[in-house]
C-alpha cells in the first residue's frame, strides 16, 4: 500500500477517489463508481468526502519535495 495522498494528476475533483484508489490499489474510476453508489444509501458520504478533502495532503512534485528538503 502506498501513502495516502492526493495525487497531482487523475483528479476529478479532489483527488479523493483517486488517492483510496492508489491506495488499495484499485483503479480511480471503480472507486468513484463505489462512491456513487454509496450515495444512494443513507449517510454522511459527502461529509466523509469533504473531510478527507481537507485533510489529505496533497502530492509534492520533484520541485516542491526539492525545496522541502532545504
Amino acid at each position: 500500500m502506498t501513502a495516502l495522498v492526493r495525487p497531482r494528476d487523475g483528479r476529478m475533483i479532489g483527488g479523493v477517489c483517486a488517492a483510496l484508489a492508489r491506495r488499495f490499489g484499485t483503479s480511480a474510476t471503480t472507486m468513484r463508481v463505489i462512491f456513487l453508489v454509496s450515495c444512494l444509501l443513507p449517510g454522511p458520504q459527502f461529509l466523509v468526502y469533504l473531510a478527507l478533502w481537507a485533510l489529505l495532503p496533497s502530492e509534492r512534485t520533484g520541485k516542491t519535495a526539492t525545496k522541502a528538503a532545504w
